[in-house]
């Protein structure tokens, strides 16, 4: 019947109305935390306290003031901030008015960020003081800059550059302003930037539907309820704090926002204002676990500490168990609204001792409780492997909490629903138990600090020095990053003497800091009989460096 859906006599006079059916939407998890938790507090900043309903009138003024500024439905509104107020506002307001929310990573350079101004089609772009000097830097690119609203904050004022200032912005509102709704819960909600595994990077659209659905599965994943209090030491701007904007929302909870990760203030703050919950990648666990004992403090609380990105070592659990922590193991990407996987403990798991069990939480786990499937399989055949702990296949997923597509890239948003699974490009065991276990990535890309780095970029970037002839970068583990670059480099025969330090200061001059290789190792590069360079064998070197570095230390 090619595709014709078979009556019933269910489907006879019961449609759709507006009393049975809503499309799903964040928005409506703040219009309730601001009736049913009008006088609680739901945002805490420096020494600033509002409540729950203060905060949704601040929304409904934010999102009042972008319609009479002309911001119309799907319209892009990006947004440069550290994890402050205006940020966590801006996740609410923006899709209140229609818009589509367009958070940037702090870390990027000038170039990449305009890049991503220009391709999202930005109407608005709200900037943080401090990191204004980026933001000059990249709207001086584009041929129709944004308007340009200032973010003022007492902690770090920067220079202001934009024509207006937030909170005057907010004072055009009108506090009463009734938000829209989407048409159609399929309907755009935010747009996302991955860290360029190709070049430039692509944008992933969210939707309403996936980020209600997925901010739920959060709150379910870690337990968050009206007594929670989360910190923010997860940027905001990745995966929209991996919908924990909307999840911490839902749940009723207090934000605590942070501008900065420090460990002193991530111990001040746990035991001073009774944090329960917050979300990091393994770089900043390792942070807290080797600070300085003068900084860390005692709390009573045990705190949950969501963790993503590369797995964290079974020592690093086994540490921050010691400090009071519980690590759960989440795994995801920016094509799924962050969290996908979770590692579930297991009753049983209880008997093991601590370095047993840290070893089970250090695997990715089993789909989310809103991630409809979960495959590891043949790429091509779609096959699923066997549940043995040995054979690898691509982890495939599918369900409602994966993105729309990329933006204006049709051959890649195929590419990555061929056979109707999302391709995740990670390479993956399942265990007897039915975990998944990722062993390899198949698209070379290095998750540096939680943050993703093209290896493609950074090679493209090398072999523009005047005295490369050819490079290749892998993955490098490395016990505070999780990984680094590593650059393997081959210089031409008649190039005058180039050390490491001038490849890495050369990498760092085009690229954001972070993306910079921090070991380049000289020599010539493995290759098949059809001159492809073998990088897995330059992976294992890079490996290999890694043991000798840590054996060097003990």
């Amino acid at each position: 019947m090619s595709g014709a859906r078979a009556s019933s006599i269910f489907d006879v006079a019961l449609d759709r109305t507006p009393a049975n059916f809503r499309p799903l939407t964040p928005i409506d998890f703040l219009l309730r935390a601001g009736e049913v938790f009008r006088d609680r507090v739901g945002v805490i900043y420096a020494d600033r306290r509002r409540s729950w309903g203060e905060v949704a009138e601040r929304c409904r003024r934010f999102a009042s003031a972008l319609v009479r500024r002309g911001i119309a439905r799907g319209d892009t509104v990006a947004i440069l901030c550290p994890n402050i107020p205006p940020m966590l506002e801006a996740h609410f307001a923006v899709p209140m008015a229609g818009a589509v929310l367009n958070a940037l990573n702090t870390r990027l350079d000038a170039a990449t960020i305009a890049f991503i101004l220009e391709h999202g089609e930005a109407k608005l772009l709200l900037v943080d003081g401090e990191l204004a000097p980026l933001a000059r830097a990249a709207v001086a690119r584009l041929a129709r800059p944004p308007l340009l609203v200032d973010i003022v904050d007492p902690a770090a004022p920067g220079e202001p550059f934009g024509t207006l200032d937030y909170e005057a912005l907010l004072a055009e509102g009108d506090p009463e302003f009734v938000p829209s709704t989407p048409a159609d819960e399929w309907d755009a909600l935010s747009l996302c930037y991955t860290s360029g595994t190709t070049g430039n990077p692509k944008g992933v659209v969210y939707h309403h539907r996936g980020a209600f659905l997925n901010a739920l599965g959060n709150a379910l994943v870690l337990g968050l309820s009206p007594r929670s209090v989360y910190l923010w030491t997860l940027p905001m701007f990745h995966c929209n704090g991996w919908t924990y904007t909307w999840g911490v929302t839902a749940a009723g909870g207090t934000h605590l926002c942070l501008r900065k990760v420090d460990p002193a203030e991530i111990f001040r703050l746990i035991a001073e204002e009774g944090v329960t919950h917050l979300c990091a990648a393994p770089v900043v666990l390792t942070m807290l676990i080797h600070s300085p004992p003068a900084v860390r403090r005692r709390f009573a609380q045990r705190v949950i500490v969501g963790t993503g990105g590369a797995a964290p070592p079974s020592a690093v659990i086994e540490a921050m168990d010691a400090m009071g922590f519980h690590v759960v193991h989440l795994y995801g990407l920016t094509e799924v609204y962050g969290p996908a996987t979770v590692c579930v403990e297991q009753p049983a798991w209880d008997a093991l001792e601590l370095r047993q069990r840290a070893a089970l939480i250090a695997r990715q786990g089993v789909r989310y409780p809103t991630m409809a499937e979960l495959r590891v399989a043949d790429p091509e055949t779609l096959e699923p492997v066997p549940a043995d702990a040995r054979t690898m296949g691509e982890l495939l997923l599918r369900g409602n909490t994966v993105m729309k597509g990329y933006l204006k890239n049709p051959t890649a948003t195929e590419e990555a629903f061929r056979g109707g699974w999302y391709h995740t490009g990670d390479l993956a065991v399942l265990h007897p138990d039915g975990y998944v276990e990722i062993k390899d990535r198949s698209k070379d890309i290095i998750i540096s600090g939680g943050e993703n780095i093209s290896s493609l970029e950074v090679e493209e970037v090398l072999y523009r020095h005047p005295a490369v002839m050819e490079a290749a970068v892998v993955a490098k583990p490395d016990p505070f990053w999780g990984e680094t670059p590593c650059a393997f480099v081959t210089l031409k025969p008649d190039a005058a003497p180039v050390d490491a330090a001038e490849i890495i200061r050369w990498c760092r001059e085009h690229l954001a800091h972070y993306k910079a290789p921090k070991t380049v190792v000289f020599g010539p590069l493995p290759k098949t009989s059809t001159g492809k360079i073998q990088k897995f064998e330059l992976r294992e070197r890079a490996r290999a460096l890694a043991r000798e570095e840590a054996s060097e230390t003990r």
